[in-house]
């Protein structure tokens, strides 16, 4: 039987918003070991540090972020170019979940808690990574960055997802891999709850977490302990 906590500590969750790349889906690894191995072949230095300040951004604040490192003249297209062969021979053979993805949309979907994927992603690439992970029917909305005017870090898409599934945002826990998408969900005035893909919270993204948990399996876990997730299904 789960302990009884004070009504302090509970919470009162009426929706579930996700974030995709590196939560959901483990195509983050995918994506930074790809685009090192462009930019070293290019003949770019500091290639994995420059791909990891990339985590949680949408893509072109990616593409600026190589032209304020390498200059105006790198060849963006051909990079991309190289870096898309590089990341469809990876995925050509579908999508890894990250751990405990199947076991909290399954607890999710038979307690009926609305759901939606919240990602800087283009609608396009949301449909088919969620597609190739085979989870791309399990959600109530799909936001992406092609629905707002500002991408993570602002709170645009997160507001948006309350706002489509009719709660406010309070009422909403937000999961997400990155800095760069806890301070948009920080922003937004939801329950920010971080599992760790490649990089960890440094102390400022750490102050804006309700939780940092080390995968799905521990957050379905804190949602029955804190917001009655399960109990009633």
């Amino acid at each position: 039987m789960l302990k009884t906590l004070q009504q302090a500590e509970r919470w009162q969750v009426e929706a579930v918003l996700l974030d995709m790349d590196g939560t959901l889906v483990d195509t983050e690894r995918v994506y930074i070991d790809s685009l090192t191995d462009v930019l070293t072949e290019f003949g770019y230095p500091d290639a994995r540090a420059v791909c990891e300040a990339m985590i949680g951004l949408p893509g072109p604040a990616c593409q600026q972020l190589l032209i304020d490192r390498y200059g105006a003249k790198v060849p963006l297209r051909e990079i991309n170019a190289a870096f898309a062969t590089k990341r469809d021979a990876c995925f050509s053979q579908g999508l890894p979940l990250k751990h405990g993805t199947i076991e909290l949309l399954d607890a999710l979907d038979a307690a009926g808690w609305p759901t939606a994927v919240v990602t800087s992603s283009t609608q396009q690439t949301a449909e088919q990574h969620l597609a190739l992970g085979g989870i791309l029917e399990r959600f109530d909305f799909l936001i992406t960055r092609d629905a707002v005017a500002h991408s993570k870090p602002a709170p645009d898409l997160y507001l948006l997802a309350a706002d489509t599934l009719g709660v406010t945002p309070r009422a909403c826990v937000a999961v997400e891999d990155s800095g760069v998408g806890i301070a948009a969900a920080f922003a937004a005035g939801t329950i920010p709850i971080m599992v760790p893909d490649l990089l960890p919270p440094n102390e400022a993204t750490r102050a804006q977490c309700a939780a940092v948990l080390p995968d799905l399996i521990a957050v379905r876990r804190l949602l029955t302990e804190r917001a009655g997730l399960g109990i009633n299904a």
